[in-house]
């Protein structure tokens, strides 16, 4: 996998990961290159059926462990039949959310603790991000943007499930500052794109790809 770049984006519900992701995206092309862009749970049809699983609002009564779970089986279909594929054949693989995720969520906010990072460790098999990008955003704000009256099974936890996994991934990057660049989700969008930007073109010269291919 030396000749590809995985990068990945993190944060609670609702902190803007999504446009950053497609900014981000755009400006790849735009330079030459043919990002992977793909997201979790999710990214493949096992995965996506998966997803549907996790979220639907009607099972409220999934146990943490069960959830751990699931998002780690969709987590080990993704690695083999999307990321780890596209990274050997030299690509650029742009995912929203990875198994940081499930550390801040559900070793975090649901407290399983270590054990989420040992049964991950059988999902990714080595195959982690080159570059975090973490978008930290006050947990009441967030809150206020996701309460539509739509939410899926993790947002409508509320309030202190947000503030839990921020927590979390305020840890998370204490403990991984190589990796995870933390970014303030409240500063303008433009601003934000051009730091992640500088960030990511900075790693691509340090491996060789100033220029797409």
């Amino acid at each position: 996998m030396s000749s590809g770049i995985f990068i990945t984006f993190e944060g609670t519900d609702g902190s803007g990961k999504s446009t950053q992701i497609t900014l981000l995206a755009d400006a790849l092309t735009a330079g030459g290159f043919d990002p992977v862009v793909t997201r979790e749970p999710g990214g493949t049809g096992i995965g996506e059926l998966i997803r549907a699983i996790i979220l639907d609002p009607a099972h409220r009564e999934m146990s943490a462990v069960t959830e751990m779970m699931l998002y780690a089986a969709s987590r080990a279909q993704h690695v083999d039949e999307v990321i780890r594929p596209n990274l050997e054949a030299g690509r650029i693989v742009i995912s929203d959310r990875f198994v940081d995720s499930s550390i801040a969520y559900q070793g975090g906010a649901r407290e399983l603790g270590g054990i989420v990072g040992e049964v991950n460790g059988y999902a990714v098999r080595e195959c982690m991000p080159d570059m975090t990008f973490l978008l930290c955003a006050a947990a009441d704000s967030v809150f206020t943007r996701i309460k539509t009256g739509s939410e899926d099974r993790i947002e409508a936890e509320g309030l202190a499930m947000q503030r839990a996994v921020a927590e979390a991934y305020r840890r998370l990057a204490e403990e991984y500052p190589e990796r995870i660049t933390v970014i303030d989700a409240s500063e303008p969008i433009g601003a934000i794109h051009a730091r992640i930007t500088e960030r990511v073109m900075a790693l691509l010269e340090s491996k060789g790809r100033a220029r797409g291919r």
